[in-house]
């Protein structure tokens, strides 16, 4: 393609659209509403739309991968946020080593599966 991209911005749901709003502002995204039902969530260069919107099977195999520059340090930040605490059904995994990398995860109120690795 001569017109290359520049960006991609996954749409995303949510079983509760305000805890999620609330969960991805605590976890540094700057939030921009566009409508009663869908926000858009930046971070430097990375951004998602979320959407007031459940279906339970697409949220249950949603999972997107951001690469980070350091697992381990992002796993102790995210620790830091201390996330699992506040919201229900959060939960963080440790950093584990593959033979490409090596990542950590962390699903959201939702289900949805975040994955922040770190590549050879």
């Amino acid at each position: 393609m001569k017109n290359k991209a520049k960006s991609i911005r996954p749409f995303i749901g949510s079983k509760n659209f305000e805890i999620s709003r609330s969960f991805y502002r605590d976890l540094g995204f700057q939030e921009t509403v566009l409508a009663p039902n869908l926000s858009v969530f930046k971070t430097n260069e990375i951004a998602f739309y979320l959407q007031d919107a459940y279906v339970k099977d697409w949220i249950d195999n949603t999972m997107i991968f951001v690469e980070v520059e350091d697992a381990k340090r992002y796993y102790d930040e995210l620790q830091e946020l201390n996330l699992f605490a506040k919201y229900e059904n959060v939960k963080l995994i440790p950093v584990r080593e593959l033979d490409w990398g090596s990542e950590c995860f962390l699903h959201d109120p939702s289900g949805i599966l975040w994955h922040f690795g770190t590549f050879k």
